[in-house]
């Protein structure tokens, strides 16, 4: 059977899907873009390893045009839906990494092009994918618990020590334009997957900001942001995410079913402890208040026959990119796929919540992009924290008062990031 000839587009993040598609007995890493060099002679270095030639490209205009079925998006996070859909008019089968779209103009525009040009568009949120979670989506698919009432979902994940790694001292880089609640589907995706319902309504929150002085030495006054989700059915998802003060960070969720509960561990403070029972289910019997628990490390049978499985996040990236090639190939892995209406709703979440914490934590409603009628509203809203992006419906990235900080600032950032861009070579 012929591979999937595919590119990836980033080749920071996308280090770990090169692994995998190297690795892959289905797929073929044709092509990577990036427009820092010594990532994509990395690249090449690690194919050649493997016996590929691989191609290579600064531009991805250039990129786009060479020979694949499928491109990965490994790019900013503020640009995949752009990308994904210059990606799919160019005939390509599309995995985007998180998040689906900076603004619902973006997302109205990707879900029109999937349907327009009938190609996979899968969205690669890893963290549904994590032993526990996925777990949970099988589990609950299965019934075990009857139907989501409530349920909690939590991703902390301090930053500051790798901030010169990820934002390079640029003033303008994303992260540095990031809203409270913009980064939310590592906390509410797992929850809204497992569920299989869509999120109808939100309320958003934003704590305040630690400006210790070591934080404002990066620019980087952290915060959280908090999502309260109502699903169609009633069901109530607690969503917290955020640069938060603990280490290592905290990865937990918990579901409560009209039958019973489940939930994963929720943090490790030694890397040594005993992890064989991450995830825990409670089932109620025939008996009101009586039940049984169930505590094990979950094990996974898809891609069961792929002998290599990136450790990315847990392994959970193994799965994202997997579960694209079984997709395209039309097998039951790709079952599993995150689609793009359900990727589009994840996102809304955080969008909508950042419009309801300006204005004071107003409920707002989340459109059905899956309905036309409900998408027109919003074609052509661009409202978000990116200038270029916004023009005059620039919205703050902060509900705080804004900290300016000077040039100097940023060239320390950056002058860190060359100090420590040798690490380059710790990434493959």
């Amino acid at each position: 059977m012929k591979k999937v000839r595919i590119g990836v587009f980033g080749g920071g993040r996308g280090k770990v899907m090169v692994d995998q598609l190297l690795n892959h007995p289905d797929a073929e890493l044709v092509a990577v873009c990036d427009k820092y060099e010594p990532i994509l002679t990395k690249c090449k270095e690690t194919a050649e390893s493997k016996g590929v030639e691989l191609a290579v490209y600064t531009d991805f205009e250039e990129f786009i045009k060479h020979d694949m079925d499928a491109v990965v998006l490994a790019n900013y996070a503020n640009e995949h839906a752009v990308y994904a859909v210059k990606c799919m008019e160019a005939g390509k089968h599309v995995m985007s990494e998180v998040l689906p779209g900076e603004t619902p103009a973006q997302l109205v525009k990707l879900i029109e092009t999937v349907e327009k040009t009938g190609l996979i568009y899968s969205y690669a949120e890893n963290y549904c994918y994590m032993k526990a979670p996925f777990e949970m989506w099988k589990r609950y698919r299965r019934g075990d618990i009857g139907e989501i009432q409530y349920a909690e979902g939590e991703y902390i994940h301090d930053c500051s020590s790798i901030w010169p790694d990820i934002t390079y001292g640029e003033r303008d880089h994303w992260r540095n334009r990031m809203f409270a609640t913009f980064y939310c589907t590592h906390s509410c995706g797992p929850l809204i997957t497992i569920s299989g319902l869509r999120a109808v309504k939100v309320v958003g929150f934003e704590t305040n900001l630690n400006t210790e002085e070591k934080q404002l030495r990066i620019a980087l006054p952290t915060n959280a942001g908090i999502e309260m989700i109502t699903l169609e059915n009633g069901a109530v998802i607690k969503s917290i995410h955020g640069g938060l003060k603990m280490e290592p960070g905290s990865v937990n969720y918990q579901v409560y079913g009209t039958k019973g509960m489940m939930e994963s561990k929720r943090y490790r403070t030694d890397k040594q402890c005993d992890d064989r029972f991450d995830f825990n289910i409670y089932l109620e019997g025939p008996k009101l208040c009586k039940g049984e628990w169930e505590h094990y490390a979950p094990t996974n049978d898809v891609g069961a026959n792929v002998g290599f499985k990136s450790e990315g996040h847990g392994g959970s990236d193994f799965y994202t990119t997997h579960c694209f090639i079984e997709k395209i190939l039309g097998r039951p892995d790709g079952d599993w796929c995150i689609d793009v209406y359900t990727a589009a709703n994840m996102g809304m979440c955080g969008i909508m919540a950042w419009r309801s914490v300006l204005a004071g934590n107003e409920p707002m409603d989340i459109p059905d992009f899956r309905n036309p009628e409900e998408r027109e509203a919003f074609r052509d809203d661009v409202a978000c924290c990116t200038p270029e992006v916004a023009g005059d419906a620039l919205l703050p990235h902060t509900s705080h008062e804004t900290l300016e900080f000077p040039d100097e600032v940023y060239e320390e950032v950056r002058k860190q990031w060359l100090r420590e861009d040798s690490k380059i070579s710790d990434l493959f």
